[in-house]
């Protein structure tokens, strides 16, 4: 798949996602931390992507080592963002993730976040 069609995937996701939060009540008014997912066998690899996501405004958590169901181990790291659930930011963030992901060739897990409550 190229860049180009996987950001409408994911751009996709992110406008489904924002609706469903919305439909559940989240607050969304109010700064979500947005925690974008990264993922590849080699670490150095993976180190050099982060440096591009912390160059590009995000904060970059330490690269964690998991075991696969097959035995083999991968690494993965979180770029996070506190942004309001607006789909156009997302996109936005989207589109800059998606390139440091093409450029390394890293695997992009899309993002996810907390439930925010309204108070009433």
């Amino acid at each position: 798949m190229n860049i180009e069609q996987e950001k409408l995937e994911w751009y996709e996701f992110n406008q489904e996602t924002v609706a469903a939060l919305t439909e559940d009540g989240s607050d969304v008014s109010k700064p979500h931390s947005i925690e974008h997912h990264f993922a590849h066998s080699d670490f150095d690899v993976l180190e050099k992507a982060a440096v591009d996501a912390f160059k590009a405004g995000f904060e970059v958590g330490d690269a964690e080592e998991l075991m696969l169901d097959d035995g083999g181990t991968i690494f993965c790291f979180d770029a996070v963002v506190e942004r309001i659930l607006d789909v156009e930011s997302l996109n936005n963030d989207t589109d800059k993730l998606l390139s440091i992901a093409f450029k390394h060739d890293i695997h992009y897990d899309g993002w996810g976040t907390h439930f925010i409550e309204r108070l009433s």
